[in-house]
Formats: C-alpha cells, sequence, structure tokens
C-alpha cells in the first residue's frame, strides 16, 4: 500500500507531470504559473525529454512515473490514452488529486473503477475537456433549453499523435462530451462508419448519436483530411447557435444572449479548476463521472465501426499553366 498524502495546509501544493511531450509541456507551463503550487518533478521514460525538461524547468525529472507516487499532492497525467487507467488509479490510491487528459480510460471497467476509486477517496479526479471551459464563456452551457439537433465537425492533417486509439477516442469524444453536456439524456441508438489510413484504428469517422428525450447529434472527424474544418452547429425551435473556430466567429439567431467566443487559456483554465477544486474541496468544471459518459458513448461508435476500411480519397491534379 502506497503512502497516503494530504493536501497541506501551509505551503505550496507539490505537482507533478507525467508524460512531457507536447501537452505535458503545457501542463508543466501551467503549474509553474500559479501561485500556491510547486511544480516538483515530471516523469518521462526518454532521457533527452528528461533533460529538457530539467534544464526548462528546474524540477527533478525519474524515468518511472512509480517514484512519484506518495509525494505529490496533485498530478497530470498526459501519457498515451492506453496507459491513463492504470498510472490514475495508482495515483488516487497513493493520496494525489489527478488530472488526466483525455479520455479518462479506455475501457468502461476501469472509467467505471476509477470513478468509484475517487469519490471513495475524496480526491479530485478531472478529465482535460478543455474545450468545455471554451463553451462555458460564452454562456452557452447556462440554459437548460436542450437544442434538437447537433452537429460537430472536427477535422485536420495527420499529426502523428494520439494513434493508439481510433480518432473517436483521440478527437470525437471532445464533441461527445459537449454534446452530452447539453443534452443531459441517455443515448438511445448510435450509428457510424469509419476508415483508416495509418493504422489498425479508425483515423475517419461519421456518427450519428440519438439520444432518449429525441435529440440528434452528427459528428464528422478526422485527422487525416487535407484541410483543416473545426465547427459546431445546435439547432434550437427557436434559433440556431453556431460556431466556426477556425475563424472564431459565433452566430446566435436565438433569443438568447451569448457572450462572444473568446478562445483564452482553456488548458489554464483546466489547471486552475483542478488545483482549486483540489484546494477548496469544489466540484470541478469536468467531473470523472461526465468524462465516463462520453467515453461510453466513444466506445459504443467505435464498436459499430468495427475494423474499418482504408480511407480512399480522389487523386488532387496539379494545376496546369
Amino acid at each position: 500500500m502506497f503512502l497516503r498524502r494530504r493536501v497541506p495546509e501551509k505551503g505550496p501544493l507539490k505537482a507533478a507531470v507525467i508524460g512531457v511531450g507536447a501537452f505535458g509541456r503545457h501542463h508543466c507551463s501551467k503549474y509553474q504559473s500559479l501561485d500556491g503550487v510547486a511544480l516538483f518533478a515530471v516523469a518521462d521514460p526518454s532521457a533527452d525529454v528528461r533533460a529538457n525538461a530539467i534544464a526548462q524547468y528546474g524540477v527533478q525529472a525519474v524515468a518511472d512515473w512509480r517514484d512519484l507516487l506518495g509525494k505529490v499532492d496533485l498530478v497530470s497525467i498526459c501519457t498515451p490514452a492506453i496507459t491513463h487507467a492504470v498510472i490514475v488509479r495508482a495515483f488516487l490510491n497513493a493520496g494525489a488529486h489527478v488530472l488526466v487528459e483525455k479520455p479518462i480510460a479506455t475501457t468502461l471497467k476501469d472509467a467505471d473503477e476509477l470513478v468509484a476509486l475517487a469519490a471513495a477517496t475524496g480526491l479530485v479526479l478531472t478529465v482535460g475537456h478543455q474545450e468545455r471551459f471554451v463553451f462555458a464563456r460564452t454562456g452557452l452551457l447556462d440554459t437548460a433549453i436542450v437544442p434538437r439537433e447537433i452537429q460537430c465537425w472536427r477535422r485536420g492533417p495527420w499529426t502523428g499523435r494520439g494513434d493508439d486509439v481510433s480518432a473517436v477516442l483521440d478527437l470525437m469524444i471532445h464533441d461527445l462530451d459537449l454534446a452530452h453536456t447539453l443534452v443531459q439524456s441517455p443515448v438511445r441508438d448510435v450509428m457510424a462508419e469509419g476508415g483508416t489510413q495509418y493504422g489498425p484504428f479508425a483515423d475517419e469517422i461519421t456518427a450519428t448519436v440519438t439520444f432518449a428525450n429525441g435529440a440528434v447529434a452528427h459528428f464528422d472527424t478526422s485527422r487525416v483530411a487535407l484541410a483543416r474544418k473545426r465547427g459546431f452547429r445546435a439547432i434550437y425551435d427557436d434559433g440556431v447557435i453556431e460556431i466556426d473556430f477556425l475563424t472564431r466567429t459565433l452566430t446566435n439567431t436565438t433569443p438568447r444572449a451569448l457572450g462572444s467566443l473568446e478562445i483564452g487559456d482553456p488548458l489554464g483554465e483546466s489547471v486552475t479548476s483542478f488545483v482549486q477544486a483540489a484546494r477548496d474541496g469544489a466540484e470541478p468544471l469536468v467531473t470523472a463521472a461526465q468524462a465516463r459518459d462520453a467515453l461510453k458513448t466513444a466506445l459504443m461508435i467505435d464498436e459499430m465501426v468495427g475494423p474499418p476500411m482504408p480511407v480512399t480519397r480522389a487523386p488532387r491534379i496539379a494545376a496546369v499553366g
């Protein structure tokens, strides 16, 4: 059994970041910018990454995250999705509050166990669905009026990140979280199809989710698209709300006033919310149970897609002249 720790009443909270890739480095910077928090250590299996972290952040760096169990109050887990459950479980058992990047886990059984463990230990477990903070800032999440239809499109070129899971768990899960937050109803039915280009998991998926209250959500997600497209549309009985994330514009024909779209610093807000929840006992904006619900729907879509067919595209013809 690992040493249990409590958040100290005095002195800075000790934070660690597990996995110091692109997202992990941002987490490190956010912790170092917060009063009352000390970035204590990072963990990463790469010697080069550890050396860079020592030079950039001036903290100790270990190869094995297990070396930090029982030594920190807060931890951000920014490792590949398939490792989330085992690392989250270990740090909760060691008495640390946990912020894990999405998804919360890759199986529903693991997610259920983590939700129960966080509740049993009284520790904060929140998940990096940072776009929730962008939507919350507009006021869109404040209304109890449910849209009858939601459309989400999220398409971009291949980056090589997140390929240990499908694009559903890698990207679409953000939109699934937003749909669940707006609709607040169980899923009744799922239809989906997908294709793969670089590996065994679907890189491009379209899905339709029907909720028990009759609302319908359509999702179009690709991590192998030729061009970037990112948008959201909610259709209500009294109007339409549409967001274009590339032009950063919000259009609203409903009678409800909304704030302008301000991207701001959603990761910074996520980390700050996490620290406040750990220190004050407040509920984070993204709860573990909510992340579990988004995961459940994502896994239903993955199951419906099954073994994806190869992505095929018409060849591009070079301009003449």
